[in-house]
């Protein structure tokens, strides 16, 4: 999936490594739950979220499927 150069920057300047994030909505089997927290590594080509999960996991937010937010610390 193609991704817009201008909304690739924009997630990349909204979620930059080290942002706390939330899940919200995981479409896989092997996601994380609901409301699990982590640490974005950072935000590749495609604009998936590459996230550090709490709980261990490494699963990418996959934009247009899947979602979550930044926790205000």
């Amino acid at each position: 999936m193609l991704i817009r150069k201008e909304i690739l920057e924009r997630l990349r300047k909204q979620y930059p490594p080290g942002t706390r994030v939330e899940l919200i909505k995981m479409n896989d089997q092997q996601a994380p739950p609901t409301g699990t927290q982590g640490t974005v590594i950072g935000v590749d080509d495609i604009g998936s979220i590459m996230v550090s999960w709490d709980n261990g996991s490494n699963l990418s937010v996959v934009y247009g499927e899947d979602s979550c937010r930044k926790v205000e610390e």
